[in-house]
């Protein structure tokens, strides 16, 4: 998972698509609407894919940190406080808070174990935020506006919102990229493939595990924040352990080879699943299946496809 400029061609090509986007075309409202929620899941996705990609750990509650980021901006929003320099660094915070307390006990177990706590912890946010009559229960929360950029309006523009997004999409991946290639990132793989082995070595797996937990919880109260401001609405069911799936299969659809996987499972989800919303109202009967069948034919994922092809060719 080491950066060469061949695994960075990808992502390279999809950052200057979203750039252009706007000047080829894409300038109406739901376009900006699909492809911020594209860089929404993008930037979720990539910090999951830190966790079961690099750590081996697959965790069920990764969308309760986007949901944690995101309700603290209702909280903030609430308060009358809506300066980006102000409600961002908390919000952040706050989710790396939550992923430090939750991982300290879920990451001393590991498989199908782990997997449940992480469940359950994201299920029991899910409940304490339905339970928050002041910011809407289950009816949710509409914020009264998007967050203030160096005390102006600027993001409720869609073009300065677009790339601003952008941007932020860029970092995360850059970050996960860096820290995949980093000794960090080294000693994590070492202990995802032989725990025993990272021991005798002098490496003790559990620290690492768990900055990498608070790392990715950190990026996900970072897209929370985006997710609030992109729709300009919050609730429960953005903590709910469907969206925890949706992101775990975004990381499985685009491969486990590194954070370019991710980005473009998160793509591909998004655009397929808009395409079909538009052909028929049953899509979901649809989108299913085709999400079954990428998983038993694409075992490598859509960064396989092209050797998977190739291969076939040559056969």
């Amino acid at each position: 998972m080491g950066f060469t400029w061949r695994s960075a061609a990808l992502p390279l090509a999809i950052f200057a698509l979203l750039a252009a986007a706007p000047f080829l075309g894409f300038s109406q409202g739901w376009h900006f609407t699909m492809l911020a929620r594209g860089m929404v899941y993008a930037m979720a996705a990539i910090s999951l894919m830190l966790l079961v990609g690099g750590a081996g750990l697959v965790s069920l509650g990764h969308a309760a940190m986007l949901g944690v980021g995101a309700y603290v901006v209702v909280v903030m929003d609430h308060a009358g406080v809506v300066e980006a320099w102000k409600v961002v660094p908390l919000a952040v915070a706050a989710a790396a808070a939550f992923a430090l307390l939750t991982g300290a006990i879920a990451i001393r177990t590991s498989g199908v174990h782990f997997i449940m706590i992480t469940l359950a912890f994201g299920q029991m946010a899910f409940f304490a935020t339905s339970s928050l009559a002041l910011y809407g229960g289950d009816d949710g929360y509409t914020l009264y506006n998007r967050l203030e950029l160096f005390g102006t309006r600027a993001l409720e523009g869609r073009m300065v919102f677009h790339f601003t997004c952008l941007a932020l999409l860029v970092l995360t991946w850059a970050l996960v990229t860096a820290l995949l290639a980093s000794r960090f990132g080294r000693v994590l793989r070492a202990a995802r493939d032989n725990e025993t082995r990272a021991r005798a070595v002098g490496f003790e797996p559990y620290p690492y595990r768990l900055a990498a937990y608070v790392i990715a919880g950190a990026i996900g109260g970072l897209a929370g924040v985006v997710l609030a401001n992109a729709t300009e609405f919050v609730a429960p069911a953005y903590l709910a352990w469907q969206r925890s799936g949706d992101l775990l299969f975004m990381v499985i659809l685009g491969g486990l080879a590194g954070p370019h996987g991710a980005l473009l499972g998160a793509f591909a989800y998004v655009l397929v699943e808009e395409w079909l919303a538009k052909l028929t109202e049953h899509w979901r009967l649809i989108f299913g299946p085709l999400l079954i069948l990428c998983v038993f034919f694409l075992r490598g994922g859509l960064i396989s496809l092209p050797q998977l092809l190739g291969g076939r060719r040559d056969g």
